[in-house]
């Protein structure tokens, strides 16, 4: 039997966090939230968080995912929130649809995520199950990549709940040679998304980020 995950109430809304890696989880994070660990990979996405929102008897109001991502055009260390989200894995285009798309949901190649924090930067974000270092970033369009939001994108559609994604940069400026190129800034990460959830607090609270 699955446990109900922790839901935060913010400025009366109800508000579940939710992070791919205990890696990403560092003391500044853990000591504002505590998150559904969904595991790494959109896969594993998809069904931890479904799971998670399965056993809650009802949905909350607003999911927030957040961890690092990687860019070869975005400041390292430095926390984005997402705009729009897209699903590099989909390529049905030998049937004629675009890339991104997958065949027979209405739904674009770049899925806009509608909600903004004042205050923090902005970039879209890939999607997929692949690591991308090196010269695999000329084959993105999207400014940083990761492994889980349009999973979870996916799940919080299918519950009715709103989707906010926050990715601090851990590389992408090199190319990757092992664990320690991903985990070097996640210390500087872990901060900067705890400040980065201080702003989001203060706007639901004042209004200015309505949910």
């Amino acid at each position: 039997m699955i446990s109900a995950p922790q839901i935060e109430q913010i400025a009366g809304r109800t508000v579940l966090f939710v992070m791919a890696a205990k890696p990403e989880y560092g003391p500044a994070l853990q000591s504002r939230i505590k998150p559904v660990m969904t595991g790494i990979g959109p896969v594993e996405a998809a069904i931890k968080l479904t799971a998670a929102l399965t056993a809650l008897p009802k949905s909350p109001d607003l999911v927030v995912s957040l961890g690092s991502a990687g860019s070869n055009r975005l400041e390292h260390a430095q926390v984005y929130q997402a705009t729009a989200v897209a699903y590099r894995d989909m390529d049905a285009s030998a049937l004629g649809f675009e890339r991104g798309c997958t065949p027979l949901l209405d739904l674009p190649a770049r899925v806009p995520l509608p909600h903004r924090i004042p205050g923090i930067a902005q970039a879209t974000l890939s999607t997929g199950a692949n690591i991308v270092s090196g010269a695999a970033y000329a084959d993105i369009a999207e400014d940083m990549v990761d492994m889980e939001t349009f999973s979870h994108l996916r799940v919080c559609q299918h519950f009715g709940t709103e989707l906010i994604g926050l990715r601090g940069i851990s590389d992408g400026k090199t190319e990757l040679r092992g664990m320690s190129d991903w985990t070097e800034y996640l210390h500087v990460i872990d901060e900067r998304l705890a400040q980065a959830l201080d702003r989001l607090n203060a706007a639901m609270e004042d209004g200015s980020l309505p949910i």
